[in-house]
């Protein structure tokens, strides 16, 4: 089961998320984004993190130095690359990597069938956190052959019929928990996580 929150900037944020079961936690490096966090920061939210959820680190087409100098200095756990990276970058990397891709790139990627693909909305600006739902039909075809984070418009009131629809590895939730971008709701946060968790409970029993 793999909840994951994404771009946390305060500890506050951070700490609510753990509490009420998320099992991974992003933080974003891209200085584009307006959920960026730079590396001290998140060092420091990252220290409040136990060991037994992820934390990961977003990066927009960097090179495989820079990404791992900053996840080493962070101490994130995991990459997330949400750009147009190769798969030769992974392979400069020493943590589990996760690769963001559209539904159409999917069909016609290199990356191997082994890498756990997130699926978002393609937005070339954004790179993420746009509000827009992905295709489910689509993600559930991809789904049955890869290893696919859901994201793309989840929020709590969608999120249970996500996951029955797709049957996702897991589910990924930014914008739709938030009251501005980076400023969780903690409300919003709860509901997310608790009706993703009785969703994942309630397919692995089928």
């Amino acid at each position: 089961m793999f909840i994951k929150v994404c771009g946390l900037r305060r500890a506050g944020d951070v700490e609510w998320a753990v509490m009420h079961g998320a099992t991974a936690l992003g933080f974003i490096f891209w200085p584009r984004s307006p959920r960026y966090v730079d590396p001290d920061q998140a060092a420091a939210l990252v220290r409040l993190v136990p060991p037994d959820v992820a934390t990961v680190g977003v990066f927009v087409n960097e090179e495989a130095e820079a990404i791992g100098d900053v996840a080493a200095r962070t101490g994130v756990s995991m990459v997330q690359l949400h750009g147009d990276e190769a798969p030769e970058v992974a392979a400069q990397l020493d943590r589990p990597v996760m690769k963001a891709m559209g539904v159409e790139a999917v069909r016609n990627t290199a990356w191997p069938l082994g890498t756990t693909v997130l699926l978002d909305v393609t937005d070339r600006e954004r790179r993420g956190g746009t509000g827009q739902l992905v295709d489910w039909t689509q993600a559930a075809g991809i789904a049955r052959v890869r290893n696919v984070v859901l994201a793309g418009g989840l929020a709590p009131d969608n999120v249970e019929a996500a996951i029955a629809a797709v049957r996702p590895y897991g589910v990924d939730v930014s914008s739709g928990v938030e009251d501005e971008p980076g400023v969780k709701n903690p409300g919003q946060v709860r509901l997310f996580l608790e009706r993703a968790r009785a969703a994942f409970e309630r397919e692995q029993r089928r």
